[in-house]
């Protein structure tokens, strides 16, 4: 079984496709108008894996949060390609791919995504038996506040942050955090793309697909110019 992953969510779009074994055939990436980027990645990765969109059993995508515009922009092109194809097309939390991405450290993940004005989309997940776990909804916050998701005991366990958002904060995270914190580099786990794939794939027999006319993308707070409406929204997306 074949699955395309997509994830505009970010600066950088990437792009993987896994069979059933959650084996990578094909991943790039790339930083730049995702209008103009994603689908020359797409048909890179495709032809890498000497594959067709006809081979594809459905095509992940990640909803949010993230970029307004990256989302729209990414979600968009799925649909065009699913309506052309007739395939399934599978939402997946962008937070919860980030998280995903981290499949060696054992423990609570918080992956963080720049939602600029010293302000992240978070969330707090744990691996636990290979298996992840949420722990904590999808929000938007202050990077100041992250310390206060968190049990403060000095006896707690390290945290791993993973992500564009723990990037930038990088100094903040560890003079907050006193040693808690593991920052996870992009270089160092395994793509967006590829974990939305992955996430897809354990779910494809439960739920085969979205409603494409009711898969929009996933908002915290509002783009610029329309204020802001931070704290938890609910999230449209099963865990």
């Amino acid at each position: 079984m074949r699955i395309l992953g997509v994830d505009t969510s970010t600066a950088t779009a990437s792009v993987a496709l896994i069979d059933g074994r959650e084996t990578s055939i094909g991943y790039t990436s790339a930083r730049g108008n995702h209008s103009e980027t994603v689908l020359p990645l797409i048909q890179a990765v495709l032809d890498k894996a000497d594959c067709q969109l006809a081979d594809l059993a459905a095509i992940a995508i990640a909803i949010g949060p993230g970029s307004f515009t990256g989302l729209r922009i990414g979600l968009a092109l799925i649909k065009g390609l699913a309506y052309r194809g007739n395939l399934p097309v599978l939402g997946v939390s962008s937070l919860e791919a980030q998280a995903a991405r981290v499949r060696d450290l054992a423990g609570l993940i918080c992956p963080l995504l720049d939602a600029r004005k010293q302000e992240v989309y978070a969330a707090v997940f744990e691996l636990r038996d290979g298996i992840l776990l949420r722990r904590m909804a999808d929000r938007a916050c202050a990077i100041t506040s992250i310390a206060t998701l968190f049990d403060p005991a000095s006896a707690a366990p390290p945290i791993a942050f993973v992500g564009a958002g723990a990037e930038r904060y990088r100094e903040e995270l560890l003079r907050m955090f006193n040693g808690r914190a593991r920052l996870i580099g992009e270089a160092n786990a395994e793509s967006a793309a590829h974990a939305v794939a992955r996430l897809a794939l354990g779910r494809f027999a439960d739920a085969p697909g979205n409603d494409l006319g009711q898969l929009v993308p996933f908002y915290l707070g509002a783009p610029m110019g329309l204020g802001n409406t931070h704290g938890i929204v609910p999230n449209p997306l099963k865990y």
